[in-house]
């Protein structure tokens, strides 16, 4: 449990609407051991149901039902409270694939403290998203895929803004809204593929009743996969993603158009993924990550064990933070 100044809260929380930041970021997190230990460089690979999440073009080359859960106490050093969790599913049909996900995560239970320093309860606050996926092929090398997605975000419940009338708020905890998502893989060769999707275009997300919003983190991505090796014994895959948030872009106007590009390039989230699989049993993995403005910077490290149609994954990220902390995700998928 975690103890907090509300006031504090609602400025972050829900009047940072009035500036041009991204809203609903939990978005941005990487579902999936597999995908995090790669650095999330994922989007020209998804061979799973985070499909579902990193490009839904990937479900057109899936043959066989999936099902992926995943589970991480998500940032426990800033509170232990804090849980992501991801389920999907995968369904060929006929004319290609179906898939549906959900996404979860909880920042833990806050104590809301007055203006007098006393305390008046307690709530839990939680973020959650809901798609539809599709994917086809558009050729038996190119993939098509489309995702459609409700969110909703749940900061403050009503009946706080009723304890504390010198607000003046009434009500405005929660936002809704949706979003579509949208990609294309293409896979020339055997040993390569590539990935562009577009990611979370959706009308603003909004908290206050004064009518301001967060657009959503309307997101591209840019992945390669390299699979060099590919035999009964051995498998080694290189994987690259670059992922650049679309919102604010080219936002200083005292620059020209080149260096506002350079700008953004050096921003972009910069993502290498190195996997090596013995005998279609045991995988270990490794990535290194780059965000600059979000001092985000390090390696990740997993591996995984398949047998039958089962395979358990564990991806770990917590080097790229800048404060002490764990951040272990773990993964299930069962093939049908």
């Amino acid at each position: 449990m975690r103890k907090v100044f509300f006031l504090i809260s609602l400025l972050c929380g829900l009047l940072g609407a009035a500036g041009r930041r991204p809203g609903a970021v939990f978005l941005l997190i990487w579902p999936g051991a597999k995908a995090t230990a790669l650095s999330g460089a994922f989007s020209a690979i998804v061979d799973d149901a985070t499909a579902c999440y990193y490009n839904q073009a990937g479900l057109a080359f899936l043959d066989k039902t999936i099902v992926t859960l995943q589970h991480a106490n998500w940032l426990p050093g800033l509170n232990p409270g804090m849980y992501y969790e991801y389920a999907g599913v995968v369904k060929p049909i006929k004319s290609g694939a179906l898939g549906l996900d959900i996404i979860y995560l909880t920042t833990g239970t806050t104590e809301v403290i007055d203006e007098n320093g006393r305390y008046i309860g307690e709530y839990v606050t939680f973020d959650i998203a809901a798609g539809l996926n599709y994917g086809f092929n558009l050729t038996p090398q190119l993939g098509m895929g489309m995702g459609w997605k409700v969110i909703y975000s749940f900061l403050v419940p009503d009946w706080v803004f009723e304890k504390m009338p010198g607000l003046g708020i009434e009500k405005g905890g929660t936002g809704v809204t949706w979003a579509f998502d949208g990609g294309l893989l293409y896979k020339p060769y055997s040993f390569l593929s590539l990935g562009v999707v577009m990611q979370n275009f959706g009308p603003n997300i909004s908290y206050t009743q004064s009518g301001s919003s967060d657009p959503l983190p309307y997101t591209l991505r840019l992945g390669m996969k390299f699979e060099p090796i590919n035999s009964r014994i051995l498998r080694v895959a290189f994987s690259s993603d670059i992922t650049k948030i679309l919102v604010g872009m080219f936002a200083n106007k005292d620059n020209s158009f080149s260096e506002n590009l350079k700008y953004e390039f050096e921003e972009a989230w910069k993502a290498m993924g190195f996997e090596i699989e013995y005998y279609n049993f045991i995988a270990l993995r490794g990535g290194y990550f780059r965000d600059i403005k979000g001092a985000r910077v390090g390696f990740t490290y997993g591996g995984g064990i398949r047998a039958g149609g089962f395979s358990i994954d564990v991806g770990i990220d917590q080097a790229i933070y800048d404060f002490p902390t764990t951040n272990r995700k773990f993964s299930f998928s069962y093939r049908f």
